[in-house]
């Protein structure tokens, strides 16, 4: 993976959600996403991160590594998500990091799990995607 399909990755999500977040992603293959988010600006009204904040963060990733699994021509569309909230965070950044657990033909799932700046475990997250042709 290079800089350059970092700084893309980046881009593509400018006017979107992943921008109004403050997602940068970090690195990117197939098997592996990684990308941060600020928790300020992403909080509830209680000054902690907000679990759909950590969602959206884990769905970004999720969904960006089952579309480069999936290649090109084909896309990939998220059909499943779950999260458990472990602990919270009030400043800095959260990390996440999805893995891939099956990449298939027409599914592919990924494991996602957040972290605050200490390391400690924020949130995990499941993601399955199906992936189809783009039409």
């Amino acid at each position: 993976m290079t800089q350059e399909l970092v700084a893309l990755m980046n881009e593509a999500g400018n006017g979107h959600l992943p921008e109004r977040m403050g997602i940068e992603f970090i690195e990117a293959t197939a098997h592996r996403v990684v990308a941060r988010m600020p928790v300020q600006g992403n909080t509830q009204p209680y000054g902690l991160l907000h679990g759909g904040a950590s969602v959206v963060l884990a769905e970004t990733i999720g969904s960006t590594a089952a579309a480069m699994h999936a290649g090109a021509g084909r896309i990939a569309v998220g059909i499943e998500i779950s999260a458990t909230h472990h602990r919270s965070a009030t400043t800095g950044h959260v990390t996440g990091v999805a893995t891939q657990l099956h990449g298939g033909r027409t599914i592919a799932t990924y494991e996602i799990v957040i972290t605050d700046d200490q390391d400690r475990r924020v949130c995990t997250s499941r993601l399955t995607c199906m992936l189809r042709d783009a039409s």
